[in-house]
């Protein structure tokens, strides 16, 4: 990449005094006027062609550049939730849940008022406000390459629950006081390596994990009976192991109704990805039947992805993407080419 050279030029004290006095009454500088005084000499005596061909190298080397900070830049996204409002914010750096832990552990004992004014005035205070579309891409890019987004939070001061995302399995979510005593007791110790107090940290959370809407998990998800078609769409049914009522607003899991849930999500064969939504029938006991909505977020829907490709492969011996590929072969034989489903 280019470097400024350096010129140096001497002038008398007393002129330059003089010539700066002047100039500033006209809104300008010595050192300005000299830059444009360069620049018309380069265009006066430089053939255009030349000034050309610097011109295209700079700006391949800034690029280059640019291409190359943005390939080490390391980005932190978080969702805050509070008083039924959602704010999306984003950092040019590394955080993890540590960092994350020690924030709401102070934030828990002081009692203080406001979490996303508190989060704005803690280790976080160079965050900045994003819209929900940047937030979503940042969740989908954090599973696709967790390297580089190194960590997703989604604080819900409404519900005390603090959410992160972990490339491998998908959403974590915990109370926020169970974070705060774990990271408490993670740090009783001192002179540890970052390594151990993390180690410290996530087992006393271990089986602690909750249950969330809009945070399904690897270990909420599963499948059973057997794929079924529904034109271009793969139907999974999942079995309702997770605490339902938590995830869609339901009264199922209780003594005092007869009420069920069907769940399901479907793969899409034409486009090779999952369904943004689940399919949730309700079933009442008096027979009436409704339809719950339930949107999957980048997360949820990667995650889904995996598990549908396992149980694809241990249904069929292929996978999800061979699958699909032969199924949608022998439609196109039998029926012509086949139409999307909506």
């Amino acid at each position: 990449m280019s470097r400024s050279v350096e010129l140096v030029l001497w002038i008398d004290e007393y002129e330059m005094e003089a010539l700066s006095a002047v100039l500033a009454e006209q809104g300008t500088t010595v050192e300005k006027r000299m830059r444009k005084a360069l620049d018309e000499l380069c265009v006066e005596l430089v053939p255009v062609n030349v000034l050309q061909e610097i011109r295209i190298r700079r700006d391949e080397e800034d690029a280059a550049a640019k291409a190359e900070e943005e390939a080490t830049r390391k980005y932190t996204a978080f969702c805050v939730r509070e008083n039924e409002m959602e704010s999306f914010f984003q950092m040019d750096s590394k955080e993890d849940i540590l960092e994350v832990a020690k924030f709401l552990r102070r934030y828990l004992r002081e009692e203080q008022g406001q979490g996303a004014a508190a989060l704005q005035t803690s280790a976080f205070a160079r965050m900045k406000p994003i819209t929900a579309e940047q937030y979503d891409q940042l969740l989908a890019l954090r599973m696709e390459e967790p390297g580089k987004v190194t960590g997703v939070f989604d604080l819900d001061f409404d519900k005390q629950e603090v959410s992160t995302v972990d490339a491998a399995n998908g959403w974590k979510t915990w109370s926020m006081q169970d974070v705060s005593t774990a990271v408490y007791h993670a740090y009783r110790k001192s002179y540890l390596s970052a390594e151990q107090y993390m180690t410290r940290f996530l087992d006393r959370l271990n089986g602690k994990a909750l249950t969330s809407a809009g945070h399904l998990s690897a270990w909420n998800i599963s499948f059973a009976e057997e794929i079924s078609e529904i034109g271009t769409l793969l139907n999974f049914y999942l079995p309702t192991y997770f605490n339902v009522d938590a995830v869609f607003g339901t009264h199922v899991r209780t003594g005092e109704n007869d009420d069920t849930l069907n769940v399901y999500a479907n793969y899409d064969m034409a486009t090779g990805q999952v369904c943004d939504e689940l399919e949730v029938d309700m079933h009442w006991a008096d027979g009436r039947e409704e339809s719950v909505e339930y949107r999957l977020n980048a997360v949820e829907k990667a995650t889904l992805l995996r598990k549908m490709d396992d149980y694809c492969q241990q249904q069929t011996g292929q996978t999800l993407a061979e699958y699909s590929a032969q199924r949608m072969a022998e439609m196109r034989e039998t029926s012509g080419p086949m139409i999307p489903q909506m």
